[in-house]
């Protein structure tokens, strides 16, 4: 044996280094990004040479304002020294389903590949946060990584998905089972394209609002409960207020938290999520993104409440405040049974572990503003939290 060993040690070399690469993820605050005299896409795109650009833009997004892509053209023609616009905006689809295939991918694929788009050029995506997604994994695989713009034209992109460094399409009825993490080039709020959206879909980044505050930020979370009666009058203000804080605080985690592309078990900004992402599947997607998670949030503040882990009284206020905001907190989906006669919903804790892989670890609430990790979950204490919201939801 101490023979095998010491052969061992004879033939084995081993030669490491560390690598590091650093980003500047950069997110412009702005209105009328593409009106001809507003430089900050021209600033965020600044290089010395002149360089191609590919525009998507969402498909809903072109149909409710018909002019953007004129618009496009135009900005484009003004500052042509230094951008060459490829060919006018390509109208993709947007949505959940959009991400439920590889189709979406490989015809933007096919776009950079036919207009010749390199990695010093430009794919800029104008869309919500599905669009981006699908755009964003095909900018981070042509090439090995083409350089990726993302223009977010809802609440929930702007306030959440757009301004992270995840891109994903779903498969084998998962979320996001198939994705890169790629920083974009730089990140365009502008808050003028919000304006055709529905009040649904305005107010769906505001959960994300909540959830951040919940887990980072105590003093956002009594801005957001002060505004509670304008934003759900989808006042313009109160928005945009809310937007620029929730993105901060995203980029603040990602920059600063330690772990920006996941590689351990933890996903704190994932609060209420494994069971949104599982509601959505279940439900088809006829059950949005932001809606799902203001479920999945509810369930884990009820949770987190029965577990002793956050007093009665802060578990009130989160609630009351997702109702004042205009969301549901309870889904037949939820009592769904599957063939093993448990509650379906109940899965979306082992994919969420398996996502990541190693120990199972959720984020729970131990007061407003401060997030706790678990490892595991009481299932029979998970029922009891649903069917208090059940119970709610009929009060």
């Amino acid at each position: 044996m101490a023979q095998n060993c010491s052969r061992i040690q004879k033939i084995m070399s081993v030669i490491q280094r560390s690598i590091q690469a650093g980003w500047q993820l950069r997110v412009f605050f702005t209105e009328d990004v593409f009106a001809p005299d507003n430089v900050v896409l021209k600033t965020a795109l600044a290089d010395a040479a002149p360089r191609k650009v590919l525009v998507v833009v969402d498909e809903s997004l072109a149909l409710a304002q018909p002019e953007l892509s004129r618009a496009v053209e135009n900005y484009f023609a003004v500052h042509a020294a230094g951008l060459y616009l490829v060919c006018p905006p390509v109208s993709v689809g947007g949505g959940e389903h959009a991400k439920n295939s590889y189709a979406p991918v490989a015809e933007i694929h096919s776009l950079i590949d036919r207009h010749h788009i390199d990695r010093h050029s430009y794919l800029i995506a104008v869309g919500g946060g599905a669009l981006l997604d699908v755009a964003g994994l095909a900018a981070a695989t042509a090439h090995r990584g083409v350089r990726h713009v993302r223009i977010p034209s809802t609440t929930l992109a702007q306030a959440d998905s757009g301004v992270g460094v995840k891109n994903g399409i779903n498969a084998f009825g998962k979320k996001n089972f198939i994705g890169t993490f790629a920083p974009p080039f730089a990140v365009i709020n502008d808050f003028n394209l919000l304006a055709t959206l529905g009040p649904r879909d305005k107010r769906a980044g505001y959960v994300e609002a909540v959830k951040v505050a919940c887990i980072r930020d105590a003093a956002f979370f009594d801005e957001i409960e002060r505004d509670a009666a304008k934003l759900s009058a989808l006042e313009p203000v109160a928005m945009k207020r809310l937007i620029h804080r929730c993105a901060e605080l995203h980029l603040n985690h990602i920059a600063g938290g330690g772990d920006p592309f996941e590689t351990g078990s933890a996903r704190p900004l994932d609060f209420g999520h494994w069971a949104a992402h599982k509601l959505e599947q279940l439900s088809d997607f006829q059950i949005r993104h932001g809606e799902a998670v203001a479920i999945g949030i509810a369930l884990d503040v009820v949770y987190s409440r029965i577990m002793g882990l956050l007093d009665t009284k802060a578990a009130d206020r989160i609630l009351k405040l997702l109702e004042q905001l205009g969301f549901d907190l309870f889904t037949n989906e939820l009592l769904n049974i599957g063939s093993d006669g448990n509650l379906q919903v109940l899965g979306g804790l082992n994919e969420f572990r398996e996502h990541l892989g190693g120990e199972l670890t959720i984020t729970l609430l131990r007061e407003i503003g401060s997030g706790v990790e678990v490892h595991e979950m009481n299932l029979q204490k998970i029922t009891e939290a649903i069917h208090e919201l059940r119970g709610r939801q009929k009060n």
